[in-house]
């Protein structure tokens, strides 16, 4: 599994870190055709061969062979390692995670729900609500809700969505998700915008889709701020 730390588990995108987490249950000597790297010699560590030497059966009683290549190689290379600060904003964001992450997944349904009635919208997706093709996956997979980031479509296209963005003043307009303050862009006219419409479509950007990421700030406050676009947008 590999994780944006800077989402959630710091949660207020004041430091960027990433993290990996290995099952090590793979075995990579099965498929050397596959993965040669893992079971070739290396060259730049004097021939060590990783699915041998640190695989399944390996001397050290768990299988390594992933973790211990990326950490003699990538973190060797490139220098994958977090800042000693990043590191602590981490810790410390880690200790409030739980209680952030029930405001998260709160304001979320509580938006999405209210979305789903607005006469300016046309589509909410939030796997959550009843009406999601994913909501029988949700149930099972996230029962306790389907996180903090949502998406609708405006009427009225790329010009409503550019308005409605513009018009904000709660959610900050960037491309981040998982922090304490709630944000909004319009894929269209920012992170698609070199893609003509039909390679927007099909991956699945309107032309008036809105992709929200709820905070933690007061619910009246965030639905006051989101129809502030919607009037803008009209």
């Amino acid at each position: 599994v590999i994780h944006s730390a800077t989402k959630f588990l710091s949660g207020h995108g004041n430091a960027v870190v990433g993290a990996i987490v290995d099952s090590g249950k793979f075995d990579y000597a099965k498929y050397p055709d596959r993965f040669k790297n893992f079971n070739t010699a290396d060259p730049s560590y004097h021939g060590l061969v990783y699915a041998q030497a640190l695989g399944v059966g390996s001397p050290f009683g768990a299988n390594l062979a992933y973790i211990f290549k990326i950490r003699l190689t990538l973190l060797r290379d490139i220098g994958a390692a977090v800042a000693p600060f990043n590191a602590w904003l981490l810790a410390q964001g880690l200790e409030t995670l739980s209680l952030r992450i029930e405001r998260h997944v709160e304001n979320a349904l509580a938006v999405a729900t209210w979305l789903e009635k607005h006469p300016q919208v046309e589509k909410v997706n939030y796997a959550s609500l009843a009406s999601s093709p994913w909501n029988g996956l949700a149930k099972k997979y996230a029962p306790q809700g389907s996180g903090s980031v949502l998406s609708f479509e405006i009427k009225g296209g790329i010009e409503a969505g550019k308005k409605f963005i513009e018009a904000l003043d709660i959610f900050s307009h960037v491309a981040n998700i998982g922090d304490v303050r709630s944000l909004a862009i319009h894929p269209a006219s920012t992170t698609h915008s070199q893609l003509t419409p039909a390679e927007q479509l099909t991956a699945g950007v309107t032309p008036g889709l809105i992709r929200l990421s709820l905070g933690l700030e007061n619910i009246n406050d965030i639905k006051a701020d989101i129809e502030r676009g919607f009037a803008a947008a009209k």
